[in-house]
């Protein structure tokens, strides 16, 4: 790792004051469990020469209800939100996504902002040493086009990128319709994502999020996460539903770019009565629009089945 000039920031103004002085040569550290790795590896054009640490701000870690509204704050770790007894009970998504998010260690690190934040997993991009200047570090080719695609999108491009975003909370957020607080703005999660260069997330350079807001549900949500292995690996495909007696809000992720709203399983779904029938026809409409690659055709029918799963999940 190379040397970088470490700032404690004592509060949000401070943090934000310090990114807009640096511009692109800050970088932000929540939990670090991202970052960290990116650092070592070396893997963007440029190196950070100031790390701005969130953790030393007080009061950005909570867990609470306020009114018909759930409040988490950005760096309340994934293992706490995984264990509380109100979201396990009232937002069941989100607690079943934070706590098949990587491992128990990890989960004790990795925070709730640093989680949505993070960067794509393409091995491509994630490369040590910058080996190959794909399209989002600001080259002029996505290697996985035709290259080893078996883990990217199956819903084409974005910005002629088929990496996908490999957040666990991300589609929880969305089916639970979550809204990202920021020291700029309130931002709907159907909103949040994006593809940038070289960030997943319409974040400014010198925006941070401050808290997650999620409404009281009204019906039942559930996760459901397919992966190679049970602990500390990403999603091959991961999905939640969150069903209520008229409506329906289906979020896959790891297919796509940005977490993908399955408005057709919705349609599908909404208002009828959760059975094995319904529910089949619901993963067949959210796989509907799919675009396979070369190497990820497998991955359409884990994403039908992670729908039909998620919905029976919410009987």
């Amino acid at each position: 790792m190379r040397k970088f000039n470490n700032i404690n920031a004592k509060t949000l103004d401070e943090a934000v004051s310090a990114l807009g002085q640096h511009e692109s040569k800050a970088w932000i550290c929540a939990g670090g469990t991202d970052l960290i790795g990116v650092m070592k590896d070396d893997i963007l054009p440029e190196y950070p020469e100031f790390i701005v640490n969130l953790k030393t701000i007080p009061g950005l870690e909570y867990i609470k209800e306020e009114g018909a509204m759930l409040k988490i704050g950005a760096l309340t770790k994934l293992e706490d939100i995984a264990i509380d007894s109100v979201v396990k009970s009232k937002y069941t998504a989100l607690a079943q996504a934070a706590y098949r998010t990587a491992s128990p260690h990890l989960r004790e690190m990795g925070t709730i902002g640093g989680n949505i934040c993070q960067m794509n997993r393409c091995w491509y991009f994630r490369d040590p040493r910058n080996t190959f200047y794909c399209i989002r570090k600001g080259g002029n080719m996505c290697f996985a086009m035709a290259g080893d695609n078996r883990y990217h999108s199956i819903f084409g491009a974005v910005q002629a990128c088929v990496a996908v975003n490999p957040s666990d909370m991300a589609p929880a957020l969305v089916a639970l319709d979550a809204s990202i607080v920021t020291t700029k703005r309130t931002i709907a999660a159907d909103d949040f994502w994006d593809v940038k260069i070289p960030n997943s997330t319409v974040l400014d350079e010198d925006e941070i999020v401050t808290e997650i807001r999620i409404p009281e549900v009204s019906g039942k949500s559930a996760f459901i996460k397919f992966a190679i292995r049970k602990s500390i690996d990403f999603p091959i495909v991961n999905c939640a539903a969150n069903i209520g007696s008229s409506n329906a809000r289906i979020c896959l992720n790891a297919v796509y770019n940005k977490p993908y709203r399955a408005t057709k399983a919705e349609d599908a779904i909404a208002g009828k009565s959760i059975d094995e029938a319904n529910a089949e026809a619901a993963g067949s409409a959210a796989v509907s629009g799919s675009t396979q690659l070369a190497m990820n055709k497998y991955k359409i029918q884990i994403a039908k089945t992670m729908v039909k799963r998620a919905i029976l999940a919410c009987a």
